[in-house]
């Protein structure tokens, strides 16, 4: 007879019982209803919205919310792990991880009623390497068949699928015109576009044809931009003008937990603030003892509690663009260090503290203008005066961003902007050098740091990549070419009678295909 222990006993007594109380909720749970309209109001600043002619295009739509109507290759699900959407195999073609191959899911149609091929992605990618800022590595497409596809890469890269998830790259129907392609608003998506008031809102209608079936359970579905307009957007809600409000000022947290027939949905991550250092000619962030003075200047965990009310809605940065979610970040051992930074003042000729430059913003999220006034206040502690200038969205990004080229005098401002969380590999390559969001950062640690990142995109390994990942932190931490202090959980708020609608760390990634009313 096998030896059975009493423990043994009871541990698979418990597993069956957790099994069954599983099972008894998973049945409790109501079948989803088809039908019903519903409208939510996004809060974020739309910096590409369009305008009568280009506003179905994916790249201007509202706030980016493209997997309404579009699909892509494949999708960063809530938890920021790569899942397939219309591709049904991402794999490389050799060791080299240069060439990447695609297999196409098969039968997928677009809203014109025609049969989704390789030649469409191809087309489609056409336009994304000259447009979109990761995918520029593709070389060229090579149509193998019409469900195979292959993607040549100027280097190796073992991140590349995640780029085909970037809400940019959707798969439109093929144009010899990639000038033309996207502007009719066909995609794939669970729903088609229906209307557009550029910038104010889009209208949909669930696709019938879509390619998963029994998607999407709502009849129509309709976005209303209010941006910066959180009063109106909450009356809206209340008068139940809208179902639900996308990234709402966190100081409504407390006030919405109280609201009749209303849930919070948090995400596991969100946003975060880039503080550009610009390093152009007499700037004084070329001086690296200054940079690292205003980063270990600002209390991040006041931060936190003050603007977000707390870790359960924010997070502390570590000047690198990863989220604290992404399992390769690595926190900040000490956040903040006002002796450090009065001792790297005084090395760098400033004893007595430093005047910086104004530091630009724009409220692209709500709670913008309080963010920064935190900041002003917490690096005052170390001697460090800091102006702040609030700027409006509209003109902000070319406002801010100014030329590469230093030697032509205009030159990039001392100002902040908003990123969203990625894979590592497209998040740490934005503070490569030649971009804006390090401040056109060079030197010997600068190429240091790339000579790390290719390394890290020639190793197909998650675990040897994670050691990589790890030194480049360190080195942005000692380098400081940007501060990233801290970052939101994307909040919304819903109806309760609005089911299976998951909050997202990508805001422009929440799905709606599953998305259901119960009344």
């Amino acid at each position: 007879m096998p030896n059975v222990s009493r423990r043994s006993v009871l541990g698979a007594g418990a597993a069956f019982l957790g099994a069954l109380d599983a099972s008894l909720a998973q049945a409790q749970q109501p079948a989803p209803r088809r039908g019903g309209t519903l409208v939510y109001a996004q809060m974020s600043g739309n910096r590409r919205g369009g305008d009568a002619t280009n506003s179905r295009h994916p790249y201007f739509m509202v706030d980016l919310i493209t997997r309404s109507a579009y699909n892509t290759l494949a999708w960063v699900d809530d938890e920021l792990n790569l899942q397939l959407e219309l591709a049904s195999r991402i794999e490389p073609a050799d060791a080299s991880l240069k060439v990447w191959e695609v297999t196409i899911r098969e039968g997928v149609r677009f809203h014109d009623g025609r049969v989704m091929t390789t030649a469409d992605v191809a087309s489609s990618f056409e336009l994304h390497r000259r447009r979109n800022f990761a995918s520029q590595q593709i070389q060229r497409t090579e149509v193998v068949n019409p469900t195979t596809i292959r993607f040549h890469l100027d280097a190796g890269n073992s991140e590349f699928p995640f780029v085909l998830a970037e809400y940019d790259c959707v798969v439109m129907p093929a144009n010899p015109d990639f000038e033309r392609i996207g502007m009719e608003g066909i995609g794939t998506g669970p729903f088609r576009i229906t209307g557009s008031d550029p910038q104010r809102r889009m209208t949909f209608e669930r696709f019938d044809d879509y390619w998963r079936q029994g998607f999407p359970h709502l009849d129509r579905l309709e976005v209303v931009n209010r941006e910066g307009q959180t009063e109106a957007a909450l009356a809206g809600y209340r008068a139940r003008q809208f179902d639900a409000m996308l990234n709402i000022d966190p100081r409504l947290i407390r006030q919405m937990e109280r609201e009749a027939q209303t849930d919070l949905v948090p995400a596991a991550s969100g946003d975060q603030a880039v503080i550009i250092l610009p390093k152009h000619p007499g700037s004084a962030f070329n001086d690296v003892r200054i940079r690292r003075a205003l980063s270990a200047a600002i209390d991040r965990e006041g931060l936190v509690r003050i603007v977000y009310g707390g870790t359960r809605w924010g997070w502390i940065g570590n000047d690198s663009h990863l989220a604290a979610a992404d399992p390769m970040f690595v926190a900040p051992e000490r956040p903040r260090d006002l002796a450090l930074a009065r001792r790297l003042l005084a090395e760098a000729g400033h004893p007595n503290g430093i005047t910086l430059p104004t530091l630009y913003f724009a409220p692209q999220w709500p709670e913008m203008a309080r963010y920064f006034q935190f900041i002003q206040e917490s690096v005052r502690e170390a001697g460090i005066t800091l102006p702040i200038e609030e700027r409006p969205n509209d003109g902000y990004l070319r406002f801010r961003t100014g030329d590469a080229d230093v030697s032509k005098g205009n030159w990039h401002r001392f100002a902040y902007t908003a990123v969203g969380p990625r894979n590592p590999g497209i998040s740490l390559f934005r503070m490569r050098p030649a971009n804006n969001e390090s401040g056109y950062w060079s030197g010997p640690a600068a190429e240091r740091y790339m000579a790390l990142y290719a390394r890290a995109m020639l190793t197909a390994e998650a675990a040897s990549r994670r050691a990589i990942y790890t030194e480049m932190q360190a080195l942005l931490r000692e380098e400081v070419p940007a501060i990233l202090p801290a970052g939101r959980n994307n909040v919304l708020i819903k109806r309760n009678t609005v089911q299976n609608l998951k909050n997202h760390p990508q805001h422009w990634s929440i799905r709606w295909d599953e998305v259901w009313r119960s009344a």
